[in-house]
């Protein structure tokens, strides 16, 4: 079994425990996934299975989309509402103009402090655990893009945020350094990725759908085919003598070859590599045919 799995992750479950089940359901000891999403968050989680797990580096860089909410007048440790309460104060005057002015300075190319509650790794340890025996460390700036920043109204007294960004963004530490900016305070009470580079949630299959699928005997039908993940690349077909090129890890010379990145595929139509051309010369930076 070999593919791109597209899951609605659901509250409370760590990005691992989907994959832990997943190994267990599918009976595959190859599933890994790219761009955790914290227990409290839901949405969009890109599976990799089988064969496809050497796609998942190429996954992480990709921009995502999320629906945040931000609650103003509340810090916490965690700068989401699952954490302890820091700090607490009146955010009823804040005007919705006042809120879309503060979104310019949070707009476009920006750094961000990473938060403590986070998987990065500092002196060979991750921050979360230094954060969960009381500890802080200082932490540099990042360069994150926050490409767009929308208002889309307002649920039950907290804003409700579009947000597109890029590789490295910390959803609940831009809606902290919102309410710092406004100078109430502020952390996420809700997020849910709707979109992983070009995956959207309306392609995702919640969960238990998924176990439901592999019980049956039918969640091979699930999986999209791993040049999916490539998609804004072209295509190339070698003949035989360039396939078998390619499963040897030897290089193609093909002079009339534009440079760029290519999907190609073998004369049967499976797909061989992802690969680069430079010069005329075709190198394969991931091959993905079976062995």
């Amino acid at each position: 079994m070999n593919g791109i799995l597209l899951i609605d992750k659901p509250q409370d479950w760590t990005s691992n425990d989907v994959v832990s089940k997943l190994r267990g359901a599918l009976h595959e000891k190859r599933v890994g996934h790219s761009g955790t999403l914290d227990p409290m968050a839901t949405g969009l989680l890109v599976v990799f299975v089988g064969r496809a797990t050497r796609a998942a580096s190429f996954a992480e860089a990709h921009d995502k989309r999320y629906l945040a909410s931000l609650r103003l007048g509340l810090e916490t440790d965690t700068q989401d509402i699952t954490g302890r309460t820091l700090r607490e104060q009146d955010a009823s005057t804040i005007s919705e103009a006042q809120l879309r002015e503060v979104f310019m300075r949070f707009t476009g190319a920006i750094e961000q402090i990473p938060p403590m509650m986070s998987a990065i790794k500092i002196g060979g340890r991750k921050l979360y655990e230094i954060a969960r025996r009381g500890g802080e460390v200082e932490r540099q700036p990042r360069p994150i893009t926050v490409h767009a920043l929308e208002l889309l109204g307002r649920e039950k007294g907290d804003w409700l945020l579009d947000i597109r960004c890029s590789k490295g963004t910390y959803v609940r530490t831009l809606c902290h350094d919102l309410g710092r900016a406004l100078g109430c305070g502020g952390c996420m009470s809700a997020l849910r990725r709707v979109e992983a580079g070009q995956f959207s949630l309306a392609e995702a299959h919640p969960l238990q759908e998924v176990l439901r699928a592999a019980d049956e005997g039918r969640a091979e039908s699930l999986l999209l085919p791993v040049d999916s993940l490539f998609s804004d690349a072209p295509t190339l077909s070698v003949d035989e003598e360039g396939e078998r090129r390619i499963r040897c890890g030897n290089e193609l010379r093909l002079p009339e070859l534009p440079d760029g990145q290519w999907r190609v595929y073998a004369p049967d139509g499976a797909f061989l590599a992802f690969s680069r051309s430079e010069c005329g010369v075709l190198t394969t930076i991931k091959s993905f045919f079976e062995v």
